[in-house]
């Protein structure tokens, strides 16, 4: 396996050149999940779920060890994705504007932000069109009522909502394509055979098909024909949970149809493929370890996840890629590899990956990366791996550069420093230690704050109950 470095300097993004046009455009499938934590797959560890057509996909290309979500939940990293652009940008900080968990927990008044990706920006699938490609969304959207003025000519399955319509089997009410699903149909079965059915009518048009899987996403809804199957699999070590193993099979299963469709069609050497998930895994039924936390925190298991690229021709396969990036990178990655044009008047805050990817040096190399969540998210009922049992995500920044990652609250102005290299799982604070490194990170993230106009939460919650709160904490830890 081959590891990788890249370079860039603070807040200047390096787009790189777009990929000579070749006689035929690359096609691109975009395979985005939700809620699939980052050892889930096959190929990067799982002992009991089964993903044996991803992790061939993933063999054949390069598999990125430190991919990071823009967030820590669905919203926000979806825009983030979408945009090319960190939270303080296009303001989607959380699920909804309201403030989330018991009033009396929150010391600050939390910033609501916006729950509507503003129609005015530019998405890479507007710069897809524009190059000649064919755009289609398939699954979960979650970014506004409707998907097609954000550059897709097909939607099925897209709306506000971040959950699957009615659970993964129908009735699916007035969610778009899927009115009329057979009654038996699982969820996620139709959007893998809507895909082959959007890369049938494209005919020679180049396309681009963004198959944003509503699973792992709760309800926990089993595909019914496989629960025997993993119900008399031995557990593993790792992972357990049957109704889980199900739904990834049977995301896995369609990945494994579509491929068949590109072999078929002749498009497999011309089709790039690309794979990963909206941030952490759902803390109640599967484990990221060694990460520690889950979705919904800033912990490492709550914000990195799978990534890898199949790229006939280009990328070499079998190869592995070390060096941290974000799914905001993937907006100036789709227009260099598709020759599509980048937005003259929208900031983006992501690289493209393609020199990683071609296995040359990048600017971005020794970059900070940052995430900014202003608000507030309540706890699982699962509390451990998290800073405290009330609340998944307290108002924080954070940013990592090289092995290190700092984490600013804002409640307290506590600081936590962690060295990932030494201590992925993050369960030693080294901020008091190391006060230099910590003096550093922090001003770096503070520049970056201002220089995005990043929302600091500040004004004191008229609601707080300090007792409660102690309370309440030392109830949930006796349990």
């Amino acid at each position: 396996m081959k590891n990788l470095s890249i370079a860039c300097l603070l807040f200047v993004v390096w787009l790189g050149q777009p990929v000579a046009a070749s006689a035929a455009k690359p096609n691109l499938l975009f395979i985005f999940l939700d809620d699939f934590g980052w050892r889930d797959a096959g190929f990067m560890g799982t002992d009991f779920y089964e993903t044996p057509h991803l992790d061939a996909l993933a063999a054949a290309g390069m598999i990125f060890t430190d991919a990071y979500a823009c967030a820590a939940n669905c919203a926000p990293a979806r825009a983030g994705l979408l945009s090319g652009q960190y939270s303080p940008r296009h303001q989607i900080y959380n699920v909804g504007v309201g403030a989330r968990g018991d009033a009396r927990f929150r010391q600050l008044k939390h910033t609501p932000g916006v729950d509507t990706l503003d129609p005015q920006l530019r998405t890479w699938a507007h710069q897809l069109q524009q190059a000649g490609y064919r755009t289609a969304t398939l699954g979960k959207w979650h970014l506004s009522k409707d998907p097609l003025p954000y550059g897709f000519d097909v939607n099925i399955g897209g709306t506000h909502s971040g959950s699957p319509p009615r659970g993964y089997y129908p009735p699916h009410g007035k969610t778009p394509g899927l009115e009329q699903a057979p009654a038996d149909e699982y969820l996620t079965d139709r959007l893998s055979e809507e895909a082959i059915a959007f890369i049938r009518s494209c005919g020679d048009r180049p396309w681009a098909l963004y198959l944003t899987h509503f699973a792992v996403h709760t309800p926990l809804d089993a595909k019914r024909e496989l629960l025997e199957k993993y119900q008399a699999k031995p557990s593993g070590k790792l992972h357990q949970h049957v109704k889980m193993a199900t739904m990834i099979q049977a995301v896995d299963d369609g990945v494994g149809r579509i491929q068949a469709v590109l072999d078929e069609l002749h498009l497999t050497d011309n089709t790039i493929v690309v794979f990963s998930s909206d941030n952490g895994g759902y803390g109640p039924a599967t484990d990221m370890a060694p990460l520690r936390g889950y979705k919904g925190t800033y912990y490492e298991g709550g914000i990195r996840v799978p990534l890898f690229v199949k790229w006939p021709g280009v990328v070499q396969p079998g190869t592995t890629c070390k060096e941290p990036v974000i799914g905001a990178d993937l907006y100036p990655t789709f227009c260099a590899m598709t020759g599509a044009p980048l937005p003259d008047d929208q900031p983006l805050d992501g690289v493209s990956l393609v020199p990683l990817l071609r296995g040359e040096k990048s600017p971005a190399e020794g970059r900070p990366l940052y995430w900014h969540f202003p608000a507030y998210l309540q706890s699982y009922s699962v509390t451990n791996e998290q800073r405290d049992p009330l609340f998944r995500a307290r108002p924080c920044s954070v940013v990592r550069q090289g092995d290190w990652k700092l984490i600013q609250y804002f409640e307290d102005g506590d600081l936590e420093l962690f060295n990932l290299r030494e201590d992925l799982g993050e369960s030693t604070s080294l901020a008091k230690t190391e006060p230099e490194q910590t003096q550093r990170m922090l001003q770096q993230l503070q520049q970056w704050q201002q220089a995005l106009h990043a929302p600091i939460p500040d004004e004191r919650n008229p609601d707080y109950d300090p007792a409660a709160e102690a309370k309440a904490i030392a109830r949930a830890r006796k349990k």
